[in-house]
C-alpha cells in the first residue's frame, strides 16, 4: 500500500505562485508515473501534469508555460511549481501515483489540497 501526503496549497492573488509537494510512502514499492490532477466545483477532475520515472512530462494546454512538474526519485516526491496563477486555476489539487507493490501495479490518490486564486 502506498500513502500520499500533499502540501503547499493555499490562497494566492492572481499572478502569484505556489508550489505543491506530494510525498509517497509505504513498504516495498516502486513508483512509476507521478502526476497532479485538479477538480473545480461543478467540474470533472482533470489532468494538470504528469511525469514518468524517466522524466518525460506532459501538461494540460491550460497550464503549459506556467506550471512545471518535477520529481525527486530518491524521496519519492513530486512537485508542481505554479506560476502566473489565474482565478480559473482555483480547484482542489490531487496527487496521483502509479506504483508497483504487493505484487500489483496500481494507482493511488492523495487527499487533495485546496488552491484558491483570488484578489
Amino acid at each position: 500500500q502506498v500513502q500520499l501526503v500533499e502540501s503547499g496549497g493555499g490562497l494566492v492573488q492572481p499572478g502569484g505562485s505556489l508550489r505543491l509537494s506530494c510525498a509517497a510512502s509505504g513498504s516495498s514499492f516502486t513508483v512509476n508515473v507521478m502526476g497532479w490532477y485538479r477538480q473545480a466545483p461543478g467540474k470533472e477532475r482533470e489532468l494538470v501534469a504528469r511525469i514518468t520515472s524517466g522524466g518525460v512530462t506532459n501538461y494540460a494546454d491550460s497550464v503549459k508555460g506556467r506550471f512545471t512538474i518535477s520529481r525527486d526519485n530518491a524521496k519519492n516526491t513530486v512537485y508542481l511549481q505554479m506560476n502566473s496563477l489565474k482565478p480559473e486555476d482555483t480547484a482542489v489539487y490531487y496527487c496521483n501515483v502509479y506504483a508497483w507493490g504487493d505484487s500489483k501495479y496500481a494507482g493511488y490518490w492523495g487527499q487533495g489540497t485546496q488552491v484558491t486564486v483570488s484578489s
